[in-house]
């Protein structure tokens, strides 16, 4: 993913969130290598209004610790000078801040102290649109209660910087930099006599590196960001297609290419498609205005983010997250014409096509892997087959499976159309239907563009099962499930009955 932000747009930062846990130095020192720019050790404490309560009380450990882990983790490694450490959790106080600070962070994040400023009284009814404060709410009459105002977060600031700055001061700093990473200035208090802290050792939180390992050549490592984080993306292939491309993008003039690709060449065309967007925007190019032929298996998260203009014809096999974001590309997936093996019945892509993609089409000559199509919003896609979990969490588009499915087929689908060829009866026995119904395809509308989305698929690809299913539309048609969410209406009113259900027994649990 850090890869694939980082070809979308090569000047932008990338911060990864971790949960404070044990082992988290290990997953920071990852992410370090992944070329991400800013590491964020979120504790346990705080969370959002709308989340259940069960989930802010067992979500993760205190920040302090995974703070501490992380820090040690990253100068023992070497990697402390190139990433960024930022901390959240409840950070209320400039003494939360030196505490951070010493510990090894450079950033700070604010959130539910800043709402507090802003009037909120945690209600934890963001999500009911009920928010007495005017905050997390859109009806007008709510919003008008809202008595906020931008002082009253800049004067708390003000105050958290100043008690920052008097202990500061006591400790003999001047600027935060010094500051960062000296664990060797914390200590326990001894004098407080309570049962809860006899046997507390905070020995591991408070291990400095430079400090315990005194023979250590420390010449090279830094306890904070030093340097810049190296590019991952100064030679990837999309450098090339956007100097191959450069009429189209500068001109809308029409481009052809032809391009050898292998599996260690992943997010092809992301780049390009960022290019496109920075200088048309959402818009993008007019319709096949680049169109880009590969020969062979392209790596991970090939088209992904793919814009509008840009059109991909992929000549072999692809990896996981083909077209994941789509945004308005078409992308073409289909083997070499003299393959000896039935498409229809072979992998041609892996799992977790299309995520979260809003516009476009694609036409996947063969089978796909698991979790197809999930979070889709807007994208229409054919495929001849797909494995477990197809279309989860689908919002909006339209999915054409032209063969078998896994099981749990359209869990939490709540929007969007998907038409399943099911000749022997045995869909609805894999198709997940808490939030949608099944029927067959009659009405003319549904038909027509059922029809129409097959014979764009038989252009694109050739496929010879797309072909067979129009020379037999009579007979094929009765085949087809239509897979649709259930009344909004239903769904929103069961939702109503279970949260006021959840309240009553929670009232009277106490």
């Amino acid at each position: 993913l850090i890869f694939d932000l980082k070809n979308v747009n090569p000047e932008a930062d990338v911060s990864v969130k971790l949960v404070s846990e044990s082992g988290v130095g290990t997953v920071a020192a990852g992410v370090v290598k992944a070329r991400a720019n800013t590491v964020l050790i979120s504790g346990s404490d705080g969370g959002t209004g709308a989340s259940p309560l069960s989930s802010i009380k067992h979500a993760g450990g205190p920040w302090e610790i995974g703070l501490a882990e992380t820090q040690q983790t990253l100068i023992l490694n070497n990697l402390r000078s190139i990433i960024k450490i930022q901390v959240d959790g409840q950070i209320k106080t400039g003494r939360d801040v030196i505490i951070g600070a010493l510990l090894g962070a450079e950033e700070f994040g604010f959130a539910t102290s800043i709402l507090i400023t802003l009037g909120c009284v945690m209600m934890r009814k963001c999500h009911k649109n009920t928010c007495p404060m005017g905050i997390a709410t859109q009806d007008e009459r709510l919003r008008d209660l809202f008595k906020g105002a931008p002082e009253h977060v800049v004067n708390f600031l003000h105050m958290v910087a100043e008690e920052a700055r008097e202990i500061m001061a006591g400790l003999g700093f001047s600027k935060m930099d010094d500051l960062v990473g000296r664990s060797d200035l914390l200590e326990m208090e001894d004098a407080i006599d309570f049962w809860k802290s006899k046997g507390i050792d905070f020995s591991r939180i408070f291990y400095n590196p430079f400090v315990y390992n005194p023979g250590t050549d420390n010449t090279n490592v830094s306890r904070r960001k030093t340097d810049f984080q190296p590019s991952a993306v100064d030679d990837v292939l999309d450098r090339l297609l956007i100097k191959k491309a450069e009429n189209a993008l500068s001109s809308g003039e029409k481009v052809e290419l032809d391009i050898k690709v292998k599996n260690s060449y992943r997010t092809i065309g992301t780049m390009l498609s960022g290019e496109i967007a920075k200088r048309y925007g959402n818009a993008g190019l007019k319709e096949d205005t680049i169109t880009a032929r590969f020969d062979g298996s392209a790596g991970q998260s090939f088209g992904a983010f793919g814009a509008k203009g840009l059109t991909m014809i992929l000549t072999g096999e692809a990896n996981d997250y083909l077209g994941k974001g789509l945004s308005g590309a078409k992308i073409i997936v289909k083997p070499h014409d003299d393959c000896r093996f039935n498409p229809s019945e072979n992998i041609i892509a892996g799992n977790v096509l299309f995520y979260g993609a809003t516009s476009g089409e694609a036409y996947i000559y063969g089978m796909a892997g698991e979790r197809f199509a999930i979070r889709n919003s807007g994208a229409n896609v054919v495929v001849e087959g797909v494995g477990d979990h197809g279309c989860e969490y689908m919002t909006g588009g339209r999915v054409v499976v032209l063969g078998d499915t896994g099981i749990n087929f359209a869990a939490g689908m709540s929007g969007g159309i998907a038409y399943v060829f099911d000749p022997k009866q045995k869909f609805d026995g894999k198709c997940n239907l808490e939030m949608v119904d099944l029927e067959t395809v009659t009405d003319t509308d549904d038909i027509k563009e059922l029809k129409e989305i097959i014979e764009r698929h038989l252009e694109y690809t050739n496929s010879k099962k797309a072909q067979h299913i129009l020379e037999t539309w009579e007979e094929s048609l009765p085949c087809f499930v239509k897979v649709f969410p259930m009344e909004y209406r239903k769904v929103l009113g069961k939702m109503i009955i279970e949260d006021e259900k959840t309240e009553r027994q929670e009232i009277q649990h106490g």
